[in-house]
């Protein structure tokens, strides 16, 4: 019998990508779906894209989690507690797309959030959800903070160096660049296309909430502190994420060396391809996939590694990478729903 699945917040940009990655899923069966903007209409009156695909009505958030054995919640942070709460009570699996329980510390979340949080125990229980990463605490998993976008893309970027002690895990520069639809559906002036289209800058430069996320699952990784400077900046595409990474080499090593350490420690993972040495990872590439790519810049003359690393926003750093945490939180292949080749053009 098909796992009955739920999604809070289906009309935003996450919601939906969870929505469609779920409607070709072998192992499930969409139970319900909701809004806040648009209750009572259809999902395929607000996108129609998906008319005769999905035509079901936006009901409230209560009734996805009455008819839900998993639950996906795609909203604003500081609203998933109390449903994740709801969720743990009856015994669903709660999926969280946004900020609440990513960062373990109470004082980092009040910091860059402005939030509290409302159970400490909930928070505990909590599994920061990089499969290739943390694959083993996911598979014991009741409650899953899948993790922001930019924080993926740098933590697969640097997790085989990191691990190995071969870079310096304070001295690190994250020059990122994220599509338009990583600010969300919500319109705001610097995602207005007059403003967006034909330019390309930063923001929140040293600023941005991803910060204290990206150090934690770094310094998890490193086994020990690690500090970042990171300038994210946006891209006029709709999706798409590309981080290149500057770290400090604690001991040389060849371009060889490099590359085998990468290609060692992913040899098993199906979602991130390590590129040939010489070629460099392109958002294109990934576009509309669950993969990331991985490219390897040894600088011998200036003494640092380069690392770029790429990834779609909306799947590998959002939606995909839910779906991948819930197979494997399930017990389902890891694989399931995300066979997604990326579109060549």
């Amino acid at each position: 019998m098909a796992v009955q699945v739920g999604i809070i917040g289906a009309t935003g940009y996450a919601g939906l990508e969870i929505v469609r990655l779920l409607l070709r899923h072998p192992e499930v069966e969409l139970a319900a779906v909701s809004s806040v903007s648009f209750a009572g209409k259809r999902l395929s009156e607000v996108y129609p894209s998906m008319a005769g695909c999905c035509d079901m009505e936006l009901c409230d958030d209560k009734a996805v989690v009455e008819r839900s054995q998993v639950v996906f919640a795609s909203l604003p942070h500081g609203l998933s507690q109390g449903i994740a709460a709801a969720c743990v009570e009856k015994g669903a699996l709660f999926i969280d797309m946004g900020a609440d329980f990513r960062l373990e510390s109470e004082e980092d979340y009040a910091q860059w959030y402005g939030g509290e949080y409302t159970d400490k125990a909930l928070h505990d229980m909590a599994v920061y959800a990089i499969p290739e990463l943390f694959r083993e605490k996911i598979k014991a998993a009741k409650l899953i903070a899948n993790p922001g976008c930019y924080p993926t893309s740098v933590a697969l970027g640097l997790a085989p160096l990191l691990k190995a002690g071969k870079i310096d895990p304070q001295n690190l520069v994250v020059d990122a660049k994220s599509g338009v639809t990583g600010a969300g559906r919500g319109l705001s002036q610097n995602t207005h296309f007059p403003d967006c289209n034909e330019a390309f800058g930063p923001y929140k430069v040293a600023a941005h909430r991803h910060t204290p996320e990206i150090e934690q699952v770094l310094s998890a990784l490193a086994g020990g502190e690690s500090r970042i400077t990171f300038v994210p900046h946006l891209l006029p595409v709709n999706r798409g994420i590309i981080s290149t990474i500057y770290a400090v080499p604690t001991q040389r090593m060849t371009a060889q060396e490099l590359w085998e350490l990468y290609k060692s420690f992913y040899r098993d993972e199906c979602f991130v391809r390590v590129m040939p040495l010489g070629d460099a990872a392109n958002l294109k590439n990934v576009r509309c996939s669950n993969f990331c790519d991985i490219s390897l810049h040894p600088d011998q003359r200036a003494g640092r590694v380069i690392v770029v690393s790429t990834l779609d926003n909306m799947l590998k750093g959002a939606a995909g990478q839910a779906v991948q945490n819930m197979n494997l939180a399930m017990g389902f292949a890891e694989t399931a729903g995300l066979e997604l080749v990326p579109p060549a053009f």
